[in-house]
């Protein structure tokens, strides 16, 4: 099976910056859509950033300016570079792929990591 696992969250004052990592692991032949999404205490879970397969980025409003989504195609692996951080950016993120393709051609859909706390202090 298909295994999604964050890495870099931590504690970090405003203004500061942390970087998110996630790798995909298991049987892939390839993945298509990845992107990052967050919750915070009794908030619903919204959409950071995505990157399509062919590279295209797209950003939630909120974030726009401030944080760059990239992937590395060999590694299977996203990153979300966060800049200029601010308390409100405090949350659980979590990383998602929206489709991948194993080894033997079979797909799997709505793949989700266990998630990394992102803490900001002002």
């Amino acid at each position: 099976q298909v295994q999604l696992v964050e890495s870099g969250g931590g504690l970090v004052q405003a203004g500061g910056s942390l970087r998110l990592s996630c790798a995909a692991s298991g049987s892939i032949f390839r993945i298509n859509d990845m992107g990052w999404y967050r919750q915070a205490p009794g908030k619903q879970r919204e959409l950071v950033a995505t990157i399509t397969s062919g590279g295209s980025t797209s950003y939630a409003d909120s974030v726009k300016g401030r944080f760059t989504i990239s992937r590395d195609y060999a590694k299977n692996t996203v990153y979300l570079q966060m800049n200029s951080l601010k308390p409100e950016d405090t949350a659980v993120y979590y990383c998602h792929a929206d489709a991948v393709m194993t080894l033997d051609r079979n797909l799997k859909y709505g793949n989700w990591g266990p998630g990394t706390q992102v803490t900001v202090s002002s």
